[in-house]
């Protein structure tokens, strides 16, 4: 597919697409399926979360959620736990495993997409640094409030 003459949020979104796609390459490492790692990611960056949260979240049914957090509990990732005021929610919190697994893949995509920026020269380097400003301020519109950019 060609992006030539396309709007600069087809182009965006196109790019974004294949950079994610080929970072998550990063991710086989760490042996862990892209829907775990990314819950995963959203309950360190944005937890505790009751399921319906993180399910709202990742935009996913609490039945795929479900057997997404019972993965993660039996591999040691996350736990559930009482909330402290109201004894009916149940918490899917992070375990230092779980904070610890993430923080590997995000170090293995980083280091990648790092060498593949030095590549660019100095003036790329500048355009490409104010254009993260305004990746992230655009995230943030889209995001809204409920989760804002948190550097996942």
């Amino acid at each position: 597919m060609t992006t030539k003459g396309a709007s600069p949020a087809g182009r965006l979104h196109t790019a974004s697409i294949q950079l994610l796609r080929t970072l998550r390459k990063q991710d086989d490492a760490g042996g862990m399926s892209a829907p775990r790692l990314s819950a995963l990611s959203v309950v360190v960056f944005a937890g505790p979360l009751t399921l319906g949260q993180l399910a709202d979240a990742e935009q996913v049914k609490p039945p795929t959620m479900t057997r997404i957090v019972t993965g993660l509990e039996r591999g040691g990732y996350v736990r559930r736990r009482k909330d402290a005021r109201d004894a009916r929610l149940t918490m899917i919190v992070t375990t230092g495993k779980g904070t610890r697994t993430l923080a590997a893949g995000r170090r293995r995509r980083v280091a990648a997409l790092a060498s593949a920026i030095r590549t660019l020269d100095g003036e790329s380097s500048a355009q490409l640094a104010a254009l993260v400003k305004v990746l992230e301020e655009i995230v943030t519109a889209l995001r809204g409030a409920r989760f804002p950019f948190s550097g996942v």
